[in-house]
């Protein structure tokens, strides 16, 4: 959200900054200019942001292959 000011407000800041030295004045001048630079927006595509599952084998083959891998744990604690 950007705020506007009026010209009584923006003369009272240029009266301030006025008695600024050189080297402040382009340090406030350069940040100002950067914060009015359009900048690009990124590709959302959620394949970039989040990765994507790549395999060669079909959707048999991966479900096949995780309950294969699935390990029978037992709960059993000794004391």
């Amino acid at each position: 959200m950007a705020l506007s000011i009026t010209n009584n407000i923006a003369d009272k800041y240029f009266s301030f900054l006025s008695k600024l030295d050189t080297s402040s004045k382009k340090m406030i001048i350069l940040r100002l200019v950067e914060s009015i630079e359009v900048k690009k927006k990124k590709d959302n595509n959620l394949r970039k942001m989040f990765g994507a599952w790549e395999d060669e084998r079909s959707s048999d083959e991966i479900i096949s292959d995780i309950k294969n891998s699935r390990v029978d744990k037992q709960n059993s604690i000794d004391f």
